[in-house]
């Protein structure tokens, strides 16, 4: 019988091997992290698949960890640019310096739009407050009363 933290699993069939039954580790590595493979060794592996016979392949890619599609990927890389094309980095590419430069640039324009247009209102009521004053000021004067 095999004890678990006090607790009963299971029996061990006769006749089988040892009774000391490995259990695999449980525990997952606290983070999965993505390979990343230098330049160098994509071209080093590409040139050592390429010599290989077909039948040794296989055995190239299990040894060092790899699949076939990624054989293929660095493939048309390595085609599109030499070492260059091995060595750009996979998914998306960052924004382009220019584009964010004319969105900030954009953003300001609205920004001092509004600004404007906020200060020509008060423009505008500062004349009419001063027409009105100009006009108070002509009535006290002559002594006439502002019509409703």
């Amino acid at each position: 019988m095999v004890v678990i933290d006090d607790k009963l699993v299971g029996s061990v069939h006769a006749g089988g091997m040892d009774d000391d039954i490995g259990f695999p580790d449980p525990q997952v590595p606290p983070r999965a992290t993505r390979r990343r493979f230098p330049a160098e060794y994509k071209a080093r592996i590409l040139a050592e698949y390429e010599r290989l016979p077909d039948g040794d392949k296989g055995a190239l890619l299990r040894r060092e960890g790899l699949y076939s599609s990624l054989i293929s990927e660095w493939r048309k890389k390595a085609a599109a640019g030499a070492t260059e094309g091995l060595s750009a980095k996979r998914g998306r590419r960052g924004a382009d310096p220019k584009d964010r430069q004319i969105a900030r640039l954009e953003a300001e324009n609205q920004r001092l739009r509004r600004e404007l247009a906020t200060r020509d209102r008060v423009i505008e009521v500062q004349g009419k407050v001063s027409a009105l004053l100009e006009e108070l000021s002509r009535s006290a004067d002559t002594g006439e009363r502002l019509k409703p």
